[in-house]
């Protein structure tokens, strides 16, 4: 049985800077199977300067300066963090957080599951360097790099330790199905000898047949944005997960670890009867006097496989006979020597 990928709800700020709507959205969450939730902390003048412009798709978020919409939802304070911490504790779901800024960095090291490293911050290294001191298990989103930038990554941050997850990503949102190229993740593999995983961007009417397609080719993690209300408009309420489409999820992998079943090549009890009824036998194709030697031409295999598999002819072949065969009849071992 295929084992499901850890799941992580990212929350990002989805909570809208309320502690209220986000332990609502972590008890979701936990109640629709994720493993773990995930925050976006920042401060908006340590991201983007006032000349970044959207990378997202304007049709769904018309805010077109960064920095005016990073500063919509970047009121949590370390109180907030610690409180939504907490919660994650009391409730038995993992905490994870992608920090955005250096100074952050040491607030969370003692508190979370993982690390996430953005897509964004591939190739910021002074970020990465903070992180990985930390020793703290990293996720590392690889959407929008070459294989350089991320072995480039990479070396860095094993010179602190190697617990590193890669995730493929493609850094559009939302993403549309057809640039999912989810065979990038074999190339991952291929290429780093690293647990990879999936950080999906697409809508969630496409999303279960990606997550599906990714499950199957045996990623180690999930990362989907999560929401209590996928109508609202702007941030990444248009691209998420709600609670019901994560156990939906759940089901659809369920199935589908039924239909992938075991992995270990046997046959099913449901084939019993076919192996006995569609295989075959040997059995003697003439009339046979005893004391004859029995040979090949002797031998016809037919079904049903209730006697000596025709796998082990050889084994009859030159053997005498004890007895006066006859045309049709089953090749007994008592009945040679």
């Amino acid at each position: 049985m295929s084992k499901n990928p850890y799941f992580i709800a990212e929350i990002g700020v989805n909570h809208e800077a309320k502690i209220k709507l986000a332990k609502k959205l972590i008890r979701d969450a936990k109640d629709g199977g994720a493993n773990a939730i995930k925050l976006q902390c920042y401060k908006a003048e340590k991201i983007a300067s006032k000349y970044a412009k959207a990378y997202w798709d304007k049709k769904e978020n018309i805010e077109n300066n960064q920095l005016k919409l990073f500063k919509k939802f970047d009121k949590f304070n370390e109180k907030d963090y610690f409180a939504i911490y907490k919660y994650c504790k009391k409730i038995k779901i993992d905490f994870i957080v992608t920090p955005f800024d250096l100074e952050i960095v040491n607030f969370f090291s003692n508190k979370v599951k993982y690390f996430k490293i953005s897509s964004s911050d591939l190739t910021n290294h002074l970020l990465i360097e903070k992180i990985a001191k930390t020793k703290v298990p990293i996720i590392l989103s690889t959407g929008a790099s070459t294989i350089s930038e991320i072995s480039s990554a990479l070396k860095l941050i094993r010179k602190y330790h190697n617990k590193i997850t890669l995730l493929h990503c493609i850094l559009n949102y939302p993403t549309e199905k057809i640039n999912s190229n989810l065979n990038m993740i074999d190339d991952l593999k291929k290429k780093f000898d690293l647990p990879v995983g999936l950080s999906d961007h697409t809508r969630p009417k496409d999303s279960m047949e990606i997550l599906s397609i990714a499950h199957i080719k045996k990623i180690s993690m999930i990362e989907k944005h999560f929401t209590n209300d996928k109508k609202k408009p702007g941030n990444d309420h248009f691209h998420s997960f709600d609670k019901t489409d994560l156990k939906n999820y759940y089901k659809k992998i369920d199935n589908l670890n039924k239909v992938l079943g075991s992995g270990k090549k046997t046959f099913l009890e449901s084939e019993v009867i076919s192996r006995k009824n569609a295989r075959r036998s040997l059995f003697f194709n003439k009339n046979i006097n005893k004391g004859n030697k029995v040979k090949k031409e002797d031998l016809i295999a037919l079904r049903p496989a209730i006697g000596i598999s025709p796998s082990n002819y050889k084994s009859i072949i030159n053997k005498k006979l004890k007895i006066n065969v006859k045309e049709g009849q089953i090749i007994k071992k008592k009945f040679l020597f």
